[in-house]
């Protein structure tokens, strides 16, 4: 049996982030995912092919929007140009199209530009955009780098605290408690603050709560103030779906003498002496490593992978209570006929550059977020749409367009015995409905759709009770408290046995951080030098 220095579990962007760090440090690394096609959440399959459309359409799966992973460094450290990879900027950035009336509020990466949009909506809040940006800016810079290494008990506040030092003061004098009481603020606090404009506070507030937390949890603050950094990378979308990243990776392993392997759904780790030493296949294959890494779900991989066998019944427990929550939302991947046409931005030929935030207000979103809590779909959905066909024909060639439109707030268990099987079509069109409502062009213009409830979106990824975010992006289960205090490193109880999820930190998102930590970690362990980014 061939012996490999490092077996990855799943070929989500995480786990492949990983995976090409060990293998340009010299690791002979195999990279086993369950499905047939790979890249976990960050995919890209071609659908609804058709004598009228040969070449069907190029469907994400899972994340779409590139915003984070621009910030990291890892793309130019692993060279994935070399690979295939080629992103198209999305700018503006997002767009708010005002619900009633004329009017649409551009978020590019220019700051001046923006601000010059937001003054033609909302010009009460120009200067306090400005400040916005500016205050949240400044924190950001310290909590990227606090991201991009293995957490500990002070290092969220020492970081920012040598970022202050080295780029200035954070606060203004005198302003340093007022400064703390908003890092440590809800993120719908925050908002409410800042803003005069109901559609600034509505805008803002819709892209923040992608992060996922409900907007009056405490210290969330700064899910609204990443906004700042936006205006630093901005977003992109990769030439032919974001499965062209994960795509790219999987091209660099191979190019460094690694595997990737599909259809290969492992059924347990295996465990010597308390030392991880391979994997066991569902069909029965077993692979042999020094290393094992699991790109899968904490609970996935501790729980089922590993087992209680394996594991101290209040390690097991810990595990086992990790608030993975209630859902997160759902997506339909529409093939359409043409694109939307917003009443309230006519002609606009920026809007569908990038995302278009469809929440008519922050009353509209608590009204969501009640139905959320009473454990009921949405009756009116906020919604986030995407129309990436505008800015990559590659995605749908024969003329017509792709528009995806997510929404949030849709829990993963239902009251009253419903299940989503039986719902998942009438919800789907609640959410198209949104789309009509703010473009009644797109009413009859639908070709098909890929429909993902929560519990499709468990079935598709593996992730559980359909957070898309693996965990709840909580305080209590962020930064050392990710997913747990004693996993926080990406090491686990299992000598040998690393995990380098969205489980751990800094979270979910096409970001990368947790793969190129763990990443980190392992070599550092094994004494290799590491290709850093700085």
């Amino acid at each position: 049996m061939k012996k490999y220095d490092a077996i990855i579990i799943g070929s989500g962007h995480n786990g492949l982030v990983t995976a090409c760090y060990l293998a340009k440090n010299g690791y002979e690394v195999l990279v086993l995912e369950r499905d047939s096609t790979i890249g976990g959440a960050v995919r890209t399959e071609t659908m609804f092919q058709s004598p009228e459309n040969p070449n069907g359409f190029r469907m994400d799966v899972g994340s779409s929007v590139h915003i984070m992973i621009h910030q990291t460094g890892i793309l130019e450290d692993l060279e994935l140009t070399k690979y295939g990879l080629e992103y198209i900027d999305m700018d503006p950035i997002m767009s708010y199209p005002v619900p009633t009336g004329k009017g649409v509020i551009h978020f590019w990466k220019d700051v001046e530009r923006t601000l010059e949009s937001i003054s033609k909506v909302a010009p009460e809040d120009v200067e306090n955009y400005k400040e916005f940006i500016k205050f949240w800016g400044k924190i950001n810079k310290g909590v990227l780098k606090a991201f991009m290494t293995k957490p500990s008990a002070g290092d969220i506040i020492g970081t920012m605290a040598k970022a202050q030092i080295k780029d200035g003061a954070m606060f203004r004098k005198g302003e340093q408690a007022a400064g703390l009481q908003k890092i440590l603020s809800s993120y719908g606090k925050v908002v409410d603050d800042a803003f005069e404009s109901p559609y600034m506070k509505a805008a803002i507030l819709w892209f923040a709560a992608q992060s996922g937390p409900l907007p009056d949890h405490s210290a969330t603050g700064d899910f609204a103030g990443w906004q700042s950094m936006l205006h630093e990378s901005g977003a992109k979308h990769p030439r032919g779906g974001s499965g062209m990243l994960t795509q790219a990776m999987k091209n660099m392993i191979e190019a460094h003498g690694g595997e990737v392997k599909a259809d290969h759904p492992i059924q347990k780790i295996l465990i010597e002496n308390g030392k991880a030493i391979g994997v066991k296949t569902e069909n029965g294959e077993e692979f042999k490593a020094d290393t094992i890494v699991s790109n899968a779900h904490v609970q996935t991989t501790m729980m089922k992978m590993v087992g209680r066998d394996h594991l101290d019944d209040s390690m097991f427990k810990k595990v086992e209570d990790i608030n993975v929550g209630n859902g997160f939302g759902m997506v339909i991947r529409c093939a359409v006929e043409e694109l939307p046409e917003y009443t309230a931005a006519p002609g606009d030929p920026h809007i569908h550059n990038g995302i278009q935030l469809l929440a008519p207000s922050v009353q509209y979103m608590n009204n969501a977020i009640g139905d959320y809590t009473k454990k009921l779909p949405p009756e009116k959905p906020a919604v986030l749409c995407m129309t990436f066909s505008k800015i990559d024909p590659d995605v749908a060639r024969d003329g017509k367009h792709t528009l995806f439109a997510w929404a949030q707030w849709h829990p993963y268990e239902l009251a009253n015995g419903i299940n989503w099987d039986d719902i998942r079509e009438r919800e789907a069109q609640k959410i198209y409905d949104v789309v009509t409502d703010y473009a009644p062009n797109m009413k009859g213009k639908l070709i098909d759709w890929y429909i993902q409830s929560p519990l499709d979106i468990e079935r598709k990824h593996g992730l559980l009770r359909g957070n898309v975010m693996h965990v709840e992006m909580s305080f209590d289960q962020m930064f050392m408290f990710r997913p747990i205090p004693e996993m926080s490193q990406y090491e686990t109880p299992i000598k040998n046995l690393y995990l380098a999820s969205a489980s751990c930190h800094p979270g979910g998102g096409v970001f990368g951080a947790a793969g190129h930590n763990a990443a980190r970690v392992i070599l550092k362990n094994n004494k290799k030098k590491f290709f850093s980014f700085s």
